[in-house]
C-alpha cells in the first residue's frame, strides 16, 4: 500500500501551486473556486487512480478539471471522468491527455453520444466489440466500460502501427489513409490537452 503522507514542505508546495492556479483562473475571468470541486479533488487524490503520488494527482486533476469546466459543468462528473481516464489510459500505457483529445473529437465529452454508425459513449466504441470479446451484457454508456474498451482499442492500434500515432488514430476512427480525423485529435491534444 502506498503512503500518501506528505512532509510539510511538499504540503506547502501543493498549496502554493493550487493558489497560483486559482489566482490564474480568477484573473482569467472565472468565479471563485467551487467548494464542491475542492472536495471532489481532495477525494480523488486520496484514491489511487494510477497517479504516482498525491502531488501529481492534485496538480493533474486540478489542471485538467479547469480545462474541462467549459464542456462539463458538473464538477462531480468532471472529476469522475478525469479519474477514470487517467486510470484506464495508464492501465494500457497511453497518455491520458491523448485519451482526452480523442474524447473531445469523438463525443465532445457526451457520455450518451451515439454516432450515425452506432458507436457509443465518450470514446465512441462500436457495440460489436462487446460481442467480439463475449461481454454483450455490458453498457457502453457507462463511463468505465467505455473508457476501458476505448483505451484498449487505441492501445491495440498503436501497437499495430508500431507507435505511429497518426496511423493508429486513423485506424481507431476507421479512416486509415486519411488525415482529417488524426489531425483533429492532434490539434485538440496540442492546443487543449497538452501536459504542462
Amino acid at each position: 500500500m502506498r503512503d500518501y503522507r506528505l512532509n510539510w514542505l511538499s504540503q506547502q508546495l501543493i498549496l502554493l501551486i493550487l493558489l497560483s492556479i486559482t489566482a490564474f483562473s480568477t484573473a482569467a475571468g472565472d468565479t471563485d473556486p467551487d467548494p464542491r470541486l475542492r472536495q471532489l479533488l481532495r477525494q480523488a487524490i486520496e484514491a489511487d487512480y494510477g497517479f504516482k503520488d498525491r502531488f501529481a494527482a492534485e496538480v493533474w486533476l486540478l489542471d485538467m478539471s479547469n480545462r474541462l469546466k467549459k464542456i462539463v459543468a458538473d464538477p462531480e462528473t468532471r472529476i469522475d471522468i478525469l479519474k477514470q481516464v487517467h486510470y484506464e489510459a495508464g492501465r494500457v500505457n497511453v497518455a491520458p491527455e491523448l485519451v482526452l483529445a480523442v474524447i473531445e473529437v469523438e463525443s465532445a465529452f457526451n457520455e450518451f453520444a451515439i454516432s450515425v454508425a452506432g458507436a457509443r459513449g465518450l470514446m465512441q466504441v462500436m457495440p460489436f466489440w462487446l460481442d467480439e470479446i463475449g461481454i454483450s451484457d455490458k453498457n457502453l454508456f457507462k463511463i468505465r466500460t467505455n473508457l476501458r474498451m476505448g483505451c484498449t482499442i487505441l492501445r491495440y492500434y498503436l501497437d499495430m502501427e508500431s507507435g505511429n500515432l497518426t496511423r493508429a488514430l486513423a485506424r481507431y476512427n476507421g479512416s486509415l489513409g486519411k488525415y482529417v480525423y488524426p489531425d483533429k485529435v492532434l490539434e485538440a491534444l496540442n492546443t487543449r490537452w497538452f501536459r504542462q
